[in-house]
């Protein structure tokens, strides 16, 4: 069974029936502000609703030209939970009993529905690259969580199905939306540190080999559903714990689901070094991990330019330059010699995107169909930084990469490595 965007005769009908029972349920102009007029209101449903996605679902709920109207999540309890929270915040805010969330567990179900203009995807990694793609193919924006996939392939794939249906796709890696990264980063591409030399990014490292045990398992998760494209296993707490639980489940730490600290906290702080050295179109040419095989740190992402991106130890992404040093973190900015912070952009200079809000842009640019401050195609060439560097951590080797092309270079075993085989039937949809 290839799974695309068309649905069966039987999943059209029950997604047509869930569509029809929900659409009374949209709560009239009069209950909302005078701001935000039907016409003007993004309807949305949620795909993952597990730590994270509940703290974007607050996020998003806290819009008032926002309605969510359905939610989605292998898990019933996590499902139902938030289809409460929904429920429970329309009806406070509105002084009438609301029921107008839907809750399903087949994603499939929510992006059927034409009355959702936008979907978050808070799923794990490796069940990112499937729902974006359909949820573009279904003509829906998309919000959804970094790092933006789990191999290089999918990233490009995803991008393209974004520009092919015109969709509007922020990634998460909200840096971006934080105003000392701007500031870093402006200060860098203005010259204000001189000729860069070398970035120090530090996170974590790479993803291992699932090894869990098998435990028993319990009603109320489809556990074949949330290993969809990845191997068939046994169930273990550790990659989906039961119920609304409070913490960031550790399957990141394996890499049939994601790719470690490299990906979770690279499409934070690579994403960042990206941004300063002017290379979201592009990316390295040769990657070269360390001498020590077992080393967590050390690979180093060489530009065409000759600057040196390192994974390494600096307290957050440090740009070294010629004349000075910028350290930036979240919440921290220090820049050597201080005068370098002091310096104002020209007004001739090269102004970065402005975003206070990394949700709001998106709802913004839902509105004005512009191309939000972490774009689809900033996040795939952020997550394939992340993915090339996992690449020469597992396999030990020094790798050639065009950027332009999105292929390796006189390496054709390593070009294997830029796409994975999902489990059927879960095909990368086209």
């Amino acid at each position: 069974m290839n799974i695309d965007s068309r649905l069966t005769r039987r999943h059209f009908l029950k997604s047509t029936a869930v569509a029809s029972a929900t659409a009374p349920f949209i709560l009239p102009s009069h209950l909302w502000s005078a701001e935000t007029p039907p016409s003007e209101r993004i309807v949305m449903g949620f795909i993952g609703v597990g730590t994270q996605g509940r703290g974007l679902l607050g996020g998003f709920l806290g819009n008032k030209d926002v309605q969510v109207v359905a939610i989605n999540d292998v898990d019933t309890t996590r499902r139902e939970s938030s289809q409460k929270r929904v429920n429970d915040y329309y009806s406070k805010s509105t002084g009438a009993d609301h029921k107008g969330c839907d809750a399903v567990k087949d994603f499939r179900d929510l992006l059927s529905r034409k009355d959702i203009d936008a979907v978050c995807v808070a799923t794990p990694d490796h069940w990112h690259a499937i729902p974006v793609i359909m949820a573009a193919n279904a003509k829906k924006d998309i919000y959804c969580e970094k790092p933006l996939s789990l191999t290089i392939g999918e990233a490009r794939a995803m991008a393209n199905a974004v520009r092919k249906n015109d969709r509007v796709c922020q990634t998460g890696s909200m840096q971006r939306s934080s105003q000392e990264f701007r500031k870093a980063c402006e200060l860098v591409r203005n010259g204000f540190i001189g000729k860069v030399e070398k970035v120090i990014a530090d996170v974590g490292g790479p993803s291992r080999p699932c090894d869990l045990p098998e435990e028993a398992l319990e009603p109320g998760l489809d556990w074949n559903f949330w290993l969809g494209p990845a191997p068939t296993r046994p169930y273990n707490s550790v990659l989906s714990p039961r119920g609304v639980h409070g913490h960031f489940p550790n399957w990141r730490s394996y890499r049939e689901y994601s790719g470690g600290m490299m990906t979770d906290w690279g499409a934070h702080h690579f994403d960042i070094a990206q941004w300063g050295l002017g290379m979201d179109a592009s990316g390295p040419v040769e990657i070269i991990p360390p001498a020590d095989p077992k080393a967590q740190k050390g690979v180093k992402f060489v530009y065409a330019n000759g600057i040196v991106l390192e994974h390494g130890d600096s307290g957050g992404v440090l740009f070294i330059g010629d004349k000075g040093r910028i350290l930036v973190n979240r919440g921290q900015f220090k820049a050597t010699p201080d005068s370098i912070g002091e310096e104002k952009i020209p007004e001739n200079g090269i102004h970065l995107y402005k975003s206070g809000d990394h949700l709001r842009d998106f709802l913004n640019c839902v509105k004005t169909r512009q191309r939000p401050i972490c774009d689809v195609e900033i996040g795939a060439r952020s997550a394939t930084v992340c993915h090339l560097g996992n690449l020469a951590y597992w396999n030990h080797r020094t790798l050639k990469w065009d950027p332009a092309k999105e292929q390796f270079i006189g390496d054709a075993e390593a070009n294997t490595w830029i796409n994975r085989q999902n489990r059927e039937p879960w095909k990368l949809p086209v």
